[in-house]
């Protein structure tokens, strides 16, 4: 069947080495990575969409399998990933939330919200300060997924039960069948380790998309992990010039959830699934901080003081 891979190749400091190469394969077998190295590509043709960057020193695969069967409330998501796709040990799987969502039962009708009266008040401020028409019965299931509303207008910008924030608690009105609403799964972490326990990894990472701060569209981000740390935390290491590191910490899964949202992409593409090989922690400390601690997060303060004009 046709796969979308991806590899990634750490750059060398060598110039010797180009640093990426764009392509489209037509068989299911990309080069191997002697074959990058040393510049042989071939004809690889249209079925799959590939991506590499190529050294001396290490490389991670991504691959995004294809022919999972439609996923609904009956299916046991972790048996049928571990059914139809070849996972190593080592694997870290990531599965978009849609999918998790659906095995989970969270398709919701509009008709199950009926609305109250702050939902009410909401949709008529949305109304005269947007120029849209939302639906009260939509506000309301963004109401019941929040336990805060951080903006109210131009829409709702909320923090889910389990810390996550984005828009309209996440709340998904596409793909979903004959129902009009697919709401987040409940905790996206446990969802995870359910999926681990039927695979020969304990590596997954849930996956949604939002946007961000100061930045225009939307990226692939980790709302829920298992067998993995979310951050590595480089303070106390030292940069090539001896300085002291004294503030990063890398939000690792967010950064391998946005890799694997190139490969699953949006709409209809049917690849809900990506397998990342080969991927290396290095000797850094781990970090279990993932959703910064309200306390700290200034950009949550500075927006809860804020009003739409």
């Amino acid at each position: 069947m046709p796969v979308t891979f991806c590899w990634v190749y750490r750059a060398a400091v060598s110039p010797a080495f180009p640093t990426c190469l764009l392509r489209s394969l037509l068989e299911l077998k990309g080069p191997s990575a002697q074959e990058l190295k040393a510049g042989k590509t071939g004809d690889y043709g249209h079925h799959l969409s590939y991506f590499a960057c190529w050294s001396a020193e290490s490389y991670m695969q991504l691959h995004a399998p294809e022919g999972l069967p439609e996923i609904t409330a009956s299916s046991n998501l972790g048996t049928l990933i571990a059914d139809h796709i070849d996972i190593k040990s080592n694997d870290i799987v990531c599965v978009a939330s849609t999918v998790v969502s659906k095995a989970e039962a969270r398709t919701r009708s509009l008709s199950d919200f009926p609305p109250g009266p702050r939902a009410t008040e909401l949709t008529a401020q949305l109304a005269e300060e947007t120029a849209n028409d939302p639906d009260e019965r939509f506000i309301q299931a963004v109401l019941e997924e929040s336990v805060e509303i951080l903006l109210e207008s131009p829409f709702l910008l909320t923090e889910t039960r389990f810390g996550h924030v984005g828009v309209n608690a996440g709340i998904d009105r596409s793909n979903v069948g004959h129902e009009e609403l697919l709401l987040l799964p409940k905790h996206p972490s446990k969802s995870a380790n359910r999926i681990a326990e039927s695979l020969s990894t304990d590596q997954v990472i849930v996956t949604d998309t939002c946007g961000r701060p100061f930045r225009h569209g939307q990226r692939g981000v980790a709302i829920g992990w298992s067998g993995i740390e979310p951050s590595r935390d480089w303070r106390g290491e030292t940069d090539r010039d001896g300085r002291e590191l004294t503030a990063t910490v890398e939000n690792v899964i967010d950064e391998l959830a946005a890799a694997a949202n190139l490969l699953a992409g949006e709409g209809n593409n049917g690849t809900p699934v990506v397998v990342i090989r080969d991927f290396e922690w290095g000797p850094h400390a781990e970090s279990s901080a993932h959703f910064r601690d309200i306390n700290d997060d200034l950009i949550r303060q500075a927006v809860r003081g804020w009003t739409y004009a």
